[in-house]
């Protein structure tokens, strides 16, 4: 049965079938009668539906893979639809009185959420600070900074990009540069330079993911997702800003969540 398209009878696009098979997919449409997780039809009938080549159709399932709302299995005639939880993102344990200082806050969010959680170093390099990380960590201009730029994966599918700042005058020549992932933290590292992270600032802001993400996201050129940029700086005891990091958190592979708590009466004063 072919659907009519909601552009004023225009001809479905590989954008208008991507956001109305999402739409579909969301409202639980694909499912089994018992609730389980079903797929959507073969390729060759969404042509059909659609009025669209099956090739283009293609171009849709890859852009929903992308998105972590089908994958293939071996076996299934159609896209099997993902029963995809996002990560619950909650900036304030970075700080929680019985973490480990080694210990970062993402293996802590999937170690509570008994998810399978690895991390891909994608680069650590050196640069010049933009305007916004030398702004926000007080560097003059043409200062640089190291990079670590970091891909976290939650259940086998690529949740977030985390890349963080320093000033190179800080970790210069130190652990913080090395390739991979430093296995006491970095942070642990800039504790051990003076400069232990005891607070911070945390901006949010909504953006697309940039073709740099995309590729790092794993979902393909061109196909950008909705995301929160979630921008942390964390300062030292002395209240010096040290490092800034920023997540891009695409929407449905994360959900950020703060919590707040009235301080008891009379926690706030002194004798």
């Amino acid at each position: 049965m072919m659907r009519t398209s909601p552009d004023a009878g225009r001809p479905w696009t590989v954008d208008t079938v991507t956001a109305d098979l999402q739409r579909r997919i969301l409202d639980g449409e694909f499912r089994k009668p018992d609730g389980s997780s079903g797929q959507l039809p073969v390729a060759g009938d969404l042509a059909t539906a659609y009025g669209l080549s099956r090739q283009t159709i293609v171009r849709v399932i890859e852009r929903l893979k992308g998105e972590g709302l089908v994958h293939s299995r071996p076996g299934a005639r159609g896209a099997v639809i993902r029963d995809w939880d996002p990560l619950i993102f909650l900036p304030q344990q970075e700080f929680d009185s019985g973490a480990s200082p080694d210990t970062d806050i993402y293996t802590r969010l999937v170690r509570a959420a008994a998810r399978k959680g690895t991390s891909r170093m994608d680069d650590v390099t050196v640069m010049q600070a933009d305007e916004e990380i030398r702004d926000k960590l007080g560097l003059r201009p043409g200062e640089h900074v190291g990079v670590r730029r970091r891909t976290n994966m939650v259940d086998g599918i690529p949740a977030h990009t985390d890349d963080s700042y320093v000033a190179m005058r800080i970790v210069d020549g130190t652990d913080w540069l090395l390739p991979g992932n430093v296995a006491r933290g970095t942070n642990t590292v800039l504790a051990e330079l003076g400069h232990e992270l005891v607070r911070s600032i945390d901006e949010m802001e909504p953006r697309m993911t940039t073709d740099e993400e995309n590729e790092r996201l794993g979902l393909g050129e061109g196909n950008s997702l909705p995301a929160i940029q979630l921008t942390s700086t964390g300062f030292d005891r002395d209240g010096n800003p040290v490092q800034v990091t920023r997540f891009t958190l695409p929407r449905r592979r994360n959900t950020v969540v703060y919590e707040r708590r009235r301080p008891e009466h009379g926690a706030d004063k002194t004798e």
